[in-house]
């Protein structure tokens, strides 16, 4: 998946969830992704919401091959590990 995919993605959430990524970056990977979020201007909706799908469709399919395990926890939010 092409990273400005994901900068397109991450616009269009809130800043726990930005963070959430950002976090798990390295400071110059998280400083770079948010110069390209920030580089993007305004993004249709219609944009991101595709995006978004994208990135989940890709998320079950690595589960569906065993990749990556999606759990759910209370208040039925999914996690990704």
């Amino acid at each position: 998946m092409e990273k400005d995919k994901l900068a397109i993605a991450l616009k269009g959430t809130n800043e726990m969830v930005r963070e959430f990524f950002f976090g798990d970056m390295t400071a110059c990977a998280a400083k770079m992704l948010r110069d390209d979020m920030e580089a993007l201007g305004p993004v249709r909706l219609r944009d991101v919401d595709e995006v978004q799908s994208e990135m989940v469709n890709v998320a079950k399919d690595l589960a569906a091959r065993g990749e990556i395990m999606i759990t759910k926890n209370k208040g039925d939010d999914e996690l990704v590990y």
